[in-house]
């Protein structure tokens, strides 16, 4: 939300709608990166740790904002963005003015090889993920965007430096963290070449830098000197872990982290090319990666639940039809994911059934990765512009970037001024006012499920267990905590879907918990002719 008119939104437009958001029935808000930047990666490239981007307000904006989220018992997490910092942060600045510079162990610089870089790993935003520096001969390490130079966690002066900035943060009253890329911090000594695929130059080198070999002695230490000196909320945003990774992450003995954001469902539609490569998805493997973290998680480590986040598309575009069923479809979603055991996080406008967007032209984009494959693969590249276009309107990261919907006004009320990004035409449809007034609308649903989990305690703690594991179009599972049991069915598609209880399970339902249309006259739950996109939520007897 902006509140002054420049396009951007900014904290007083968040303090603004915070009554939205206490209705809604959220217990934590998660900002994004809302530091001094240059924002050539909308924030994730910090210049200054302990101060606010100049187009979000003021420090003194922030501690308002913060008072009136605890005002009305919500609280804030903040983006912890120290794999990298901005190539303008004063740190790098020293770091490259020569080898010598104190600062210069701040960040990973290394000698090029045979006239090339150190190495052929590749970044994340595409190209060599290493950018050669004229003033010392020099190449430094980026994983990421070239203004965003790695970080040195080795040098211990790093670490202190991070420490010190998450402890003015939460002397300042947050409520803890959400960790970008945490599972990057460590590389394998010697940075070794990657393999190439065959006539490729670059090549993937995750192996070694996700999942490093001192990323869980770094982890700890932070744990030892911060974290475990406060009472809050710590998640890590970890690419390519594994349950057993997460058990490590964030296992109840660990002294690290509370929970994870794993990313092997939102690889469920990549073809063997990766992101771009688009595959049709199929429900058989949503169930086997969603039941293996539920299984491998309980009891040992805890599951955060999500299908939408900044750096992904709309999930009621990608895993439902946004178009004849949007609201059926995005409530069986959000039944699906809010049944299951973990936090579940809910991404601005998800609870609105907000859509993709297709804007028609390349310009229209913003998202630095977008505009990094465009100019490699169609610019210097021989690409297909069409095919490629279309895979962006897939899954470009700014389909989940354009501003909120709060009503059918200009600018759907975002700002009065000019949007830094277009707007989502559908706006006129589909917005908050609208949603509030109607009382079938998905934020309702949504609030429903909000309050089902403060009340119930099967859905924070019950025991997940996948049932018709080979139905084509039904996701079912039941949860169970104690005597109780609550059988949950979600049909993930247009056409009608038969259900058939399985046998071991109390055929009669005591309740209908909650459902995506309206309510059924009858609790046998034996045999179920499911209408499109339905979700049923029954406590059984």
């Amino acid at each position: 939300m902006d509140s002054n008119g420049d396009g951007i939104g900014d904290l007083k437009g968040i303090t603004s709608r915070l009554d939205y958001l206490k209705e809604l029935g959220v217990d934590v808000v998660w900002l994004s990166p809302i530091y001094e930047s240059p924002n050539d990666d909308n924030g994730y490239d910090i210049s200054n740790y302990r101060d606010v981007m100049r187009e979000f307000g003021t420090m003194e904006d922030f501690d308002e904002m913060l008072s009136e989220m605890h005002k009305r018992g919500i609280k804030l997490v903040m983006d912890l963005v120290v794999n990298h910092s901005s190539d303008e942060h004063p740190w790098f600045i020293e770091s490259r003015k020569s080898k010598e510079n104190p600062f210069r162990d701040y960040y990973i610089w290394r000698p090029g090889k045979d006239g090339s870089e150190p190495n052929n790993w590749v970044s994340f935003f595409s190209g060599s993920a290493w950018k050669y520096d004229e003033a010392t001969d020099e190449y430094f390490l980026h994983l990421f965007s070239s203004k965003q130079p790695d970080l040195n966690w080795e040098n211990p002066k790093v670490r202190n430096e991070v420490y010190d900035l998450m402890t003015f943060w939460l002397d300042k009253g947050i409520d803890g963290f959400r960790m970008d890329v945490i599972n990057c911090i460590s590389k394998v000594e010697g940075l070794p070449d990657a393999t190439p695929a065959p006539g490729e130059k670059y090549a993937w080198g995750g192996e070694f830098f996700t999942n490093g070999p001192k990323v869980h002695e770094y982890i700890q230490e932070m744990n030892e000197r911060v974290l475990s000196k406060y009472d809050i909320m710590t998640v890590g945003e970890t690419g390519g872990v594994t349950p057993q990774d997460a058990q490590l992450y964030a296992g109840y003995n660990r002294d690290e982290l509370n929970m994870v954001f794993q990313f092997e469902h939102t690889d469920v539609d990549s073809g063997p090319g990766g992101k771009w490569d688009l595959a049709p998805w199929k429900l058989s493997d949503l169930k086997v990666i969603m039941s293996r973290w539920q299984d491998e998680l309980y009891g040992k480590a805890w599951n955060s639940l999500y299908l939408n986040n900044h750096d992904q598309p709309r999930s009621v575009s990608r895993f439902g039809d946004d178009k004849n069923y949007r609201v059926e479809s995005a409530k069986m979603l959000a039944t699906f994911l809010h049944l299951q055991q973990g936090t579940p996080y809910i991404y601005q406008g998800e609870e609105l059934g907000m859509t993709n967007v297709a804007f028609p032209s390349i310009e229209d984009y913003r998202d630095v990765e977008i505009h990094n494959l465009w100019r490699e693969r169609i610019v210097e590249g021989s690409g297909d512009a069409d095919k490629l276009l279309h895979a962006i309107h897939v899954k470009g990261r700014d389909n989940a970037r354009t501003p909120m919907q709060w009503d059918a006004s200009a600018n759907a009320g975002f700002t009065k001024g000019t949007p830094w990004i277009g707007m989502n035409p559908n706006y006129v449809d589909i917005n908050a006012k609208a949603a509030l007034e109607d009382p079938n609308s998905v934020f309702h649903y949504y609030q429903k499920l909000v309050d089902l989990r403060h009340n119930h305690l099967i859905m924070v703690y019950g025991k997940y267990d996948l049932i018709l594991r080979d139905h084509p179009q039904i996701y079912a599972y039941t949860r169970t905590l104690g005597e109780e049991v609550w059988l949950v069915i979600c049909n993930f598609y247009g056409d009608e879907a038969e259900f058939t209880l399985p046998t071991g399970l109390p055929e009669t339902a005591v309740e209908l918990i909650v459902s995506n249309y309206e309510a059924r006259e009858s609790l046998d739950v034996r045999r179920l002719s499911l209408r499109p996109y339905e979700a049923l939520v029954y406590k059984l007897s």
